[in-house]
């Protein structure tokens, strides 16, 4: 973790490895709202909508009692690319500002944030995974959550996403 003194916020650099999990497998589950929604404990609503020919993502995260849950307006982008002959799929993601998604009573808006993804292959059957993820999470977080997610939400996020990968090759 860093700890940016500018802001008093952390932002986090997470490498991992997904085994028997192809980096493209990966990029599709990572990128597939409505699955993630069964996949994932902490998704209250999620959806992706057009406004202004740009698509926009809206995310309310469920927070522990007594904690306001959070939401995110952002953009993303995945582009697969070739890097010195290596297939990378890069994921890029920011929040933005649109009148037509409001504030909603209770719930606090995360008004900044970013993330950078890139998946490639481990050389096996599985993926190396890099992500930097940066927000402002508004409002006053105990000590005890961050370092919950430091410690525990982090991890159990990687292997959901592994098992998610799993479940959704038997999909299709």
């Amino acid at each position: 973790f860093l700890f940016p003194q500018q802001s008093g916020l952390y932002e986090y650099k997470i490498f991992g490895g997904l085994a028997d999990c192809p980096p493209k497998l990966c990029a599709d589950v990572y990128m597939d709202l409505h699955f993630r929604k069964q996949w994932d404990q902490y998704v209250k609503e999620l959806y992706e909508k057009t406004y202004d020919d740009e698509q926009v993502i809206y995310w309310e995260v469920k927070y522990p009692f007594p904690l306001s849950n959070r939401d995110y307006v952002y953009i993303r982008e995945c582009r697969e690319m070739d890097v010195d002959g290596r297939k990378i799929w890069v994921v890029l993601a920011r929040s933005v500002a649109l009148p037509q998604c409001p504030e909603k009573p209770g719930v606090i808006r995360v008004k900044s944030y970013k993330q950078s993804l890139a998946i490639e292959s481990d050389g096996k059957t599985g993926s190396k995974v890099y992500m930097y993820y940066f927000d402002n999470p508004g409002g006053m977080i105990p000590s005890w959550l961050v370092n919950w997610a430091a410690k525990s939400g982090v991890p159990a996020f990687l292997k959901d996403i592994q098992k998610a990968c799993h479940d959704y090759s038997k999909r299709t």
